[in-house]
């Protein structure tokens, strides 16, 4: 399954943007209103908990400098990455599309499609807060 986000255009440079999504502590800034836990578990990766979802465990997994960064889920269970595609406009402007990629059974994806679709719509349009 493959979900994308709405392209948001945020006033930051891309090295700032691309400094505080490194920083796993910022994502908490970026969750949804309905968060039921954040939790910085080590340097590189986070757990957190949304209100009547499972909670999801999500590691650092790759990182290119003021372009992409990937993002793993710590659990082989439900196995995905949700990549930031950033994409500096001018000096002060960046580009950010996040990218939900996972293997799901055709039930398990239908399940979650759109949970996930909002909340990684959420996300991008959070960027603007960081």
């Amino acid at each position: 399954m493959n979900l994308e986000s709405p392209k948001v255009v945020v006033a930051k440079s891309a090295e700032y943007l691309f400094n505080a999504l490194i920083d796993v502590r910022n994502f908490e800034k970026l969750m949804p209103e309905n968060i039921a836990k954040f939790e910085v578990l080590g340097d590189d990766i986070f757990n957190f908990g949304l209100k009547g979802m499972p909670e999801i465990k999500l590691k650092l997994k790759d990182k290119t400098p003021n372009s992409q960064i990937v993002l793993a889920a710590a659990s082989d269970k439900l196995p995905f990455t949700l990549t930031a595609q950033l994409n500096a406009i001018s000096e002060n402007s960046c580009g950010v599309q996040l990218h939900f990629q996972g293997e799901f059974n055709p039930m398990m994806a239908m399940m979650i499609k759109g949970p996930i679709s909002k909340f990684i719509e959420t996300l991008a349009e959070n960027m603007g807060k960081l």
